[in-house]
């Protein structure tokens, strides 16, 4: 019961994270994703407030640390650690989405990751879990843009063993993109210098303050470059 009820408390502290969204909101960039996007939210230096400094406008966060795209514990949904339940209804411009690689560091521990990465994009692009999000996402008239995840430096990190399927499933996303003038993936694959450390925080997985800038920079530079005409559907 003490255990239950501290997962609770755990879920509801998780869903307070992700900013709401008021009714009379102008904001016209929503942010949904996992720890990368979330890092530093507390400090005003995370991906999505970088975003808002370059911009010049709000941008509602509602990313939530260790979230997936394939979560099925209960209460996840409420508590936006399933990405797809962090959406709100808004007349949004842009969305800007991550996800899928706590899905493949704790769904599968980075090894026979076959099923859960199919389940999530298809070879193709086309099909599953990531797809039908973006689907969604672009019927609601919004252009998404869809960053990819930083390489660790050059330096052991607990995410080198999913460096492979990591790969993989980017070029998932890139094909993804392609299919929809709507979709922009922004790969990170090329961000950090060789065994530069500095846009990584200790752990070498999450981004640094500096990180987040440069990951809100390269964001920025697809939405800045588009505001005028969004794709439609």
């Amino acid at each position: 019961m003490r255990l239950r009820l501290l997962c609770l408390i755990s879920l509801a502290f998780l869903a307070a994270c992700g900013e709401r969204v008021s009714p009379d909101s102008d904001a016209r960039i929503l942010m949904m994703g996992d720890s990368m996007l979330a890092t530093h939210r507390g400090t005003g230096q995370s991906v999505g407030d970088g975003l808002e400094d370059l911009l010049g406008e709000e941008v509602i966060d509602r990313s939530v640390p260790g979230a997936r795209m394939i979560y099925v514990f209960p209460l996840s949904g409420s508590a936006g650690m399933r990405i797809a339940a962090q959406y709100r209804a808004h007349p949004w411009d842009w969305v800007v989405l991550n996800g899928g690689g706590n899905d493949l560091l704790f769904g599968c521990a980075c090894a026979l990751c076959e099923t859960r990465l199919e389940r999530m994009i298809s070879e193709d692009g086309r099909t599953g879990v990531i797809p039908e999000l973006v689907a969604a996402l672009r019927a609601s008239g919004a252009g998404v843009v869809y960053p990819g995840y930083l390489r660790s430096p050059g330096r052991w990190s607990l995410i080198d063993g999913c460096r492979d399927i990591g790969d993989r499933f980017e070029r998932r996303l890139a094909r993804l993109a392609d299919h929809d003038p709507g979709v922009t993936h922004v790969s990170l694959s090329d961000l950090v210098p060789e065994g530069d450390r500095s846009y990584h925080g200790p752990d070498l997985i999450h981004p640094s303050p500096k990180g987040s800038r440069a990951i809100a920079e390269r964001i920025a530079s697809v939405i800045g470059a588009e505001t005028v005409a969004v794709p439609r559907p």
